[in-house]
């Protein structure tokens, strides 16, 4: 969603509402209607919130590594990072990351356009405690992405200089709690991944009977909602059979104790373990086995795309469909906020380079996905909504499916 234009700050004011609901009625001309329920003016307020949040972190972090003297005359990630003192091997994508957040909010300049960045005069001093209260009086459901960022942004300065690694910062036993709150349908910004998959898994299913495979299902709320549309429709009954697997055990024990209690009579659900970066034939996945193949931001962590996208189109039948639900990036380069947390983890940020469609690690573009997906092998590739057309007026959203036919 486009943000206000003007200085940073002030997002509890009148101009700022009337921003989001500006916003909410754009997007009423452009979107879908199945989709509009989910990008109401008071989620574009939430998101404008939350980027606020998180931009402030990224200042913070900044300032609190000692990095603002780095920032006193131009200079490339690399070198801001060699004068930081930091850990190259670990710190450039994020820093490339927050180095460029920083230049869109204006806290920084991008010297003439050649990614060589330098502080426009001393850094401000935001307090994002602000945002949160506002949040938290706004709408409380997205108070666990609050929390997961304050964390990162906390530990951020001892990962930059390689003192700690950022599976431990997130992931460690003691954290499981939070992702719980996190990748919830109650989370409202992590949900509305999971509410435009599940549309797209409706509108786009191949034929009655058929099973689905879901990969890197965590906790269970992308197939819940999955699950509740279908319902809903009355086609539940339509599913063959769901199998349901996560490669990390505390979540794959988590998501099947949630579905089996939300859908006790539902006998066609199994649970396993596939690791997306093997052979889905060595862990017992036959080919053609499948007619849908659901995942829900799982596949941008892949280690090699190629790969990955290959054992998927071995997976399905002839006619069968991919349907990934992703964070698109608009356009190339462009900073998303879910990065500022994720770009702690290795498998992120440093997956199998590829110069068509994988230049980086992170978040694809819808060009990048259709080149990853018809080198795989795929057709029929679309996105649902269509980013690419609605980045034209609206810059910053974010949210769409993926969907993929395997020849046949």
């Amino acid at each position: 969603m486009p943000r206000p234009t003007g200085p940073v700050g002030a997002w509890g004011n009148a101009s700022s509402i009337e921003h989001a609901e500006a916003a909410a009625a754009m997007l009423r001309r452009i979107l879908p209607p199945d989709l509009l329920p989910f990008f109401g003016a008071s989620f574009i307020r939430s998101h404008l919130l939350y980027d606020e949040f998180v931009y402030r972190l990224a200042l913070r972090v900044v300032q609190e590594s000692g990095l603002e003297a780095a920032l006193q005359e131009p200079g490339s990630t690399e070198e801001i990072a060699a004068r930081g003192k930091l850990e190259a091997g670990r710190a450039l994508v994020p820093l490339d990351w927050i180095l460029r957040r920083l230049a869109a909010g204006g806290a920084l300049a991008e010297v003439e356009t050649t990614s060589r960045f330098c502080a426009r005069g001393p850094l401000p001093a935001l307090d994002p405690a602000p945002v949160r209260e506002e949040q938290l009086g706004h709408d409380s459901s997205w108070l666990p992405s609050y929390v997961v960022a304050e964390i990162a942004a906390r530990e951020y300065p001892a990962f930059l200089r390689g003192e700690v690694a950022g599976e431990a910062v997130l992931f460690s036993p003691s954290r499981l709690p939070l992702w719980v709150d996190y990748f919830s349908n109650e989370n409202g910004l992590y949900a509305v991944n999971n509410r435009v998959g599940a549309v797209a898994v409706e509108q786009w299913s191949p034929r009655a009977g058929g099973e689905v495979l879901e990969l890197g299902g965590g906790l269970g709320s992308g197939a819940l909602a999955v699950l509740e549309q279908l319902e809903a429709a009355g086609r539940l009954a339509a599913i063959g059979g769901y199998h349901f697997t996560e490669l990390v055990p505390a979540f794959l024990r988590r998501g099947q104790r949630t579905l089996q209690a939300r859908y006790p009579a539902l006998g066609r659900l199994t649970f396993g373990t596939i690791d997306m970066n093997r052979s889905f034939a060595a862990q017992g996945i036959a080919p053609g086995r499948f007619s849908l193949v659901y995942a829900v931001n799982t596949l941008h962590v892949a280690h090699d795309l190629d790969f990955t996208l290959g054992e998927v189109l071995r997976a399905l039948e002839p006619g069968g469909r991919l349907i990934a639900c992703e964070c698109v990036r608009p356009r190339p380069g462009q900073p998303i906020y879910a990065e500022f947390v994720f770009n702690l983890m290795e498998t992120f940020r440093s997956p199998r380079l590829h110069a068509l469609y994988r230049p980086g690690g992170g978040f694809l573009t819808p060009e990048q996905w259709r080149g990853a997906m018809e080198r795989a092998g795929f057709v029929e590739i679309r996105c649902l909504p269509d980013i690419s057309r609605i980045r034209e007026e609206v810059s910053d959203f974010f949210v769409a499916a993926i969907g993929a036919t395997r020849p046949g």
